[in-house]
């Protein structure tokens, strides 16, 4: 992973937002799709920089 990009962490309803799908479908598919994610507490969230680096990623195939 590397060292740039933001440590903040989106809620699904952000993230879906960003991605510009219902957040239904971010959390039905976001484990399929290999879209890291991360618990806290009972909460999901997603950190920007691992988002940024699965589009990246994706984005070449």
């Amino acid at each position: 992973m590397s060292a740039g990009g933001s440590n903040r962490l989106m809620t699904p309803e952000e993230l879906a937002e960003y991605l510009a799908i219902s957040k239904r479908s971010l959390l039905g598919c976001y484990r399929e799709w290999g879209i890291p994610a991360h618990r806290v507490g009972r909460h999901l969230r997603f950190r920007i920089r691992d988002v940024e680096n699965w589009l990246e990623r994706h984005r070449t195939e």
